[in-house]
């Protein structure tokens, strides 16, 4: 039951900050307006985007592309909770990875549908390097695949040495 907390808090977290920071984008700036945060490296902007993260697939237009892309989130979001509800009681960073990233994924699919697409307003580049605009359920989405990713190369193996050397002279 403790697991669950995990899943509730942070992936509810991150919706309800996504959609709170998106609406205030929406109240505050027109589409398209940029803001200079930190001149030459942020930028606050109001951009809608039809593709997926960073703008992949953006050039995707009409009903098809939204109902593409809800379809792949709502497949997402159930893979994420499967994966999550048989996680181990010990795979503590890994539940909290498929905790930001369903959090994203669901930030990103209620834009998609009530809007048909995604808002997106944080903006950073440097010199003529220019990042596609993002928002926070694509940042709690790469920092969960970023968490998983570690988790999964550098864990130490949790096995009991008695267990490992059980498997190895089975065979």
């Amino acid at each position: 039951m403790k697991r669950i907390w995990v899943l509730l808090v942070v992936c509810f977290g991150v919706l309800l900050l996504d959609q709170w920071t998106k609406a205030a984008v929406q109240a505050q700036f027109p589409l398209y307006r940029a803001v200079p945060v930190n001149e030459g490296f942020f930028n606050l902007i109001h951009v809608r985007n039809r593709g997926g993260a960073f703008g992949i697939f953006g050039g995707e237009r009409g009903d098809f592309g939204t109902f593409l892309f809800v379809g792949v989130s709502v497949v997402a979001v159930g893979v994420l909770l499967y994966l999550f509800l048989h996680s181990k009681q010990k795979d503590g960073l890994l539940r909290l990875s498929l905790s930001l990233i369903l959090g994203g994924a669901l930030g990103n699919l209620v834009d998609r549908l009530r809007f048909g697409e995604v808002i997106d307003f944080l903006d950073f580049h440097v010199g003529a390097y220019h990042w596609p605009a993002f928002n926070v359920a694509d940042s709690a989405i790469s920092i969960g695949v970023a968490l998983m990713a570690f988790e999964m190369l550098f864990r130490q193996n949790r096995e009991p040495k008695g267990e490992r050397s059980k498997v190895k002279g089975s065979g």
